[in-house]
């Protein structure tokens, strides 16, 4: 890829990347959340076109429109949420768009479609059932289901978008071995990721790209995990969570036998009990979809129990309106910061008083007293460095690091006895990550209760004291994070028992 230039209105996503993989090499593309990494892949893949800047494969010149013309030249891309049909089977999903049909031409030929997803799944050492359908099968599988759908189109280039973002430990060695064995039949990988531990596992190369621009390209072989992040960030940044040993104190959450459904009336929370003490963290640990969801939203009061209590510094607050469980202390990081965390189109300023914006001094009498709410917003830009013009901005215009940290700015001035951390560093950079870790332990510090609920077993090692480890609406061990091993969470996270 030559000089390629992507510009949206009023972004310049890609400025003059150069980019350049070779034959049976897993390169990886690294770079902070939103510096242009997804975009330029998708220029490779036909879902932009590029402003500017041009691409050769095999060393001739070649103008990918869209996703058919890429595939054609032997380019498939696994995105970061699988795009399969869950109740088809598993060689339904690969066939899909290139289904084999009888002599007639028009039924379709499910004898030869099972043969031919055998035959590659065997060629390249990607055991699957054909006759399984997506629906039953774990999500370490139904990645391989996409790796064999790009396989089974004559990919030759295969891109890989956060591949690791939902796999267990033992998922993730899988990969690396798949991935592996890709290379030396003559496959060329590239990886797009922000996690450092697996990019020195997995790949031959790095391209590190900042704010859109290409910055280095490096050997794996040759650099380290505090070279890479500095490479990407623009500064030293420190992977360590610093945390010294903490006497915990009373109980502050207590949950007992709790339970409760999704909206299609499915039981997800299958009667957990658990408890979380002051001046500790107390992570939950599992794949995405067992329950994590589901169990804090009822903590929160954004979905009723179905069975059991909750109760915090002794008080039941089951089924308990979430303003009133604001007040009685929980504050509530949100997994997704867009839906429950802000109200875009906000300012700064009002998003940092929502959920106190009734008490004084931030309104009287039902009216708003823009005076106190504007003073308050600069406090807290001031002391958690929120890169923003100023507090009048919309919450919409800054970027994820920063919305997260307008969020953990409200939440934390509350000064609340448990808070509720839920995937707290989703999406954002090793920076940003660092800022919140430190806010995170800073709270376990001062006495409070920590509940960390997160998909990256590397941060629940780093910060949990004590791990309790989901798997379909179950609670299926708690161990002490100091004697826990990936190894150990892997296979409780696959619902092995401890």
């Amino acid at each position: 890829m030559k000089n390629i230039t992507k510009e949206f209105p009023g972004v310049k996503a890609n400025d003059n990347v150069n980019f350049t993989l070779n034959k049976g090499e897993i390169r990886v593309l690294l770079g902070e959340n939103g510096a242009g990494k997804t975009t330029l892949m998708n220029i490779l893949y036909g879902l932009y076109e590029p402003t500017s800047g041009e691409i050769y494969i095999n060393g001739e010149k070649v103008e990918i429109k869209n996703p058919t013309v890429a595939i054609s030249h032997g380019i498939g891309m696994v995105h970061q949420h699988f795009m399969l049909v869950p109740p088809f089977t598993i060689a339904e999903n690969i066939i899909l768009g290139s289904e084999p049909t009888r002599k007639n031409g028009i039924k379709l030929d499910m004898k030869k479609a099972i043969e031919d997803v055998k035959e590659i799944s065997n060629k390249y050492g990607l055991a699957v059932d054909p006759n399984a359908k997506i629906q039953d099968i774990s999500v370490g599988m139904q990645q391989r289901v996409e790796i064999l759908k790009a396989l089974y189109k004559g990919a030759d280039i295969l891109i890989l978008d956060e591949p690791t973002a939902v796999l267990t430990p033992q998922e993730i060695d899988e990969l690396a071995i798949i991935l592996k064995k890709l290379t030396q039949k003559g496959k060329s990988v590239i990886l797009i990721t922000h996690k450092l531990k697996e990019i020195m596992g997995m790949s031959d190369k790095v391209t590190i790209i900042r704010r859109g621009k290409l910055i280095d390209t490096v050997d794996t072989d040759k650099t380290t995990s505090d070279e890479l992040a500095e490479l990407m960030v623009g500064r030293k940044v420190n992977l360590v969570v610093d945390k010294k040993e903490m006497k915990t104190g009373d109980t502050v959450l207590e949950i007992n036998k709790l339970s409760a459904v999704d909206q299609r009336g499915v039981v997800k929370v299958k009667g957990i009990s658990f408890e979380v003490k002051a001046g500790e963290i107390f992570a939950i640990a599992g794949v995405d979809g067992n329950g994590q969801t589901e169990l804090v939203e009822v903590l929160t009061g954004l979905r009723k129990a179905k069975g059991g209590n909750v109760s915090l510094n002794n008080k039941d607050i089951t089924n308990t309106k979430t303003k009133k469980i604001i007040e009685a202390g929980v504050g509530h990081i949100p997994e997704d910061r867009h839906k429950r965390g802000l109200v875009l189109d906000f300012s700064l300023s009002e998003n940092m008083i929502l959920g106190n914006h009734y008490e004084a001094p931030f309104s009287k009498n039902g009216l708003l007293n823009y005076n106190e709410i504007n003073k308050h917003a600069v406090e807290l830009i001031g002391e958690f460095d929120v890169r923003t013009p100023n507090q009048h901005v919309k919450a919409k215009s800054l970027s994820g690091g920063n919305q997260q940290k307008v969020i953990i700015a409200r939440e934390l001035y509350r000064d609340p006895d448990l808070l509720i951390a839920a995937q707290p560093t989703r999406g954002l950079d090793v920076g940003a990550i660092e800022f919140v870790h430190k806010r995170i332990v800073e709270q376990r510090n001062k006495g409070k209760a920590v509940l960390l609920v997160s998909l990256e077993l590397d941060e629940v090692l780093a910060l949990a004291d004590r791990i309790g480890v989901i798997y379909d609406g179950n609670i299926v061990g708690i161990v002490n994070a100091k004697d826990a091993t990936e190894k150990e969470l892997g296979v409780m996270m696959a619902g092995g028992k401890k």
